[in-house]
């Protein structure tokens, strides 16, 4: 039923989608208390309260352009989105590395994995939708063409690392909430979120370099910008400070285009057989 109803929305035109998703954003956020209490929370505590409006258009968009990223033909997704900087990235090709490419929660981060696979081999770390009515949809779109999925265990790990040294790349959401052992507490916006360290392991275990990509969602359905960006920081030895590091680009590269970070996502929870922060502080 869902796959049908999204095949059939996948038809609209993107601008439609887009006008349609901006007014969804809207409704949910004025019924949805815990909602809105989370999205206006976290915007307002890393200083961009005045992208408040605009951030809850554009979270209703990501949701109202899944149907046409997941669905509607490859051609035509890759047609919408215009690429900036490759170079970077043929860069690292030409010099026989793979590549870590880094993708917050920002724009429609759906998209990255896609046009990248559209040019190269991609694997990328998935962890399965909790709801199992999701998972048949989201594993179709994602696996398409050279897009492969690895699992977020052990056996995922080895995945991206033979990718890598295979001189391709792998892609991580780096400010998704690892589980209990895979991260460590790190500041983000001023605020303690628990990391994942995995993306600096990678690069050490491989020499890949780190690149970061968002594809930044256009006015009017005009389609996206997909960029990609070195990544600059200092990344250090120890887990904490590739966390602290690969925190502060997500910082940097969310300040671009703020409006458009999934603000509502659940960011700063303890997650399960985690010492919260500041107990962990009060241990050591």
């Amino acid at each position: 039923m869902l796959v049908a109803l999204f095949r059939l929305l996948s038809r609209l035109p993107l601008p439609v989608l887009h006008a349609v998703g901006a007014a969804l954003g809207w409704l949910v956020y004025l019924v949805s208390p815990s909602y809105r209490r989370r999205l206006k929370n976290n915007i307002e505590a890393a200083g961009f309260g005045d992208h408040l409006s605009a951030a809850v258009r554009e979270a209703g968009k990501n949701v109202l352009e899944l149907p046409f990223i997941w669905c509607a033909p490859q051609r035509k997704v890759i047609a919408s989105t215009r690429i900036e900087n490759w170079e970077l990235v043929q860069a690292a090709f030409d010099a026989g590395k793979g590549v870590v490419f880094l993708t917050p929660h920002l724009g429609c981060f759906e998209i990255t994995a896609q046009i990248v696979a559209s040019k190269t081999p991609l694997t990328v770390l998935y962890r399965p939708p909790k709801k199992q009515a999701l998972k048949p949809l989201i594993e179709g779109a994602r696996a398409r063409g050279d897009l492969r999925l690895a699992p977020a265990n052990l056996s995922g790990v080895r995945m991206l690392l033979k990718a890598l040294r295979q001189c391709q790349p792998v892609g991580v959401l780096p400010d998704q909430v690892p589980q209990n052992g895979e991260g460590v507490w790190a500041s983000f916006f001023g605020r303690q979120a628990y990391t994942m360290t995995l993306p600096g392991k990678l690069h050490q275990m491989s020499g890949a370099p780190i690149i970061l990509t968002y594809a930044e969602r256009l006015p009017g359905g005009a389609g996206y910008v997909m960029r990609f960006v070195p990544f600059e920081q200092a990344l250090g030895e120890s887990p904490e400070q590739h966390a602290r590091a690969i925190n502060a680009a997500m910082e940097q590269l969310i300040a671009r285009c703020p409006s458009q970070y999934f603000w509502s996502y659940n960011r700063y929870k303890v997650p399960a057989g985690v010492p919260a922060p500041d107990l962990q502080e009060s241990a050591r």
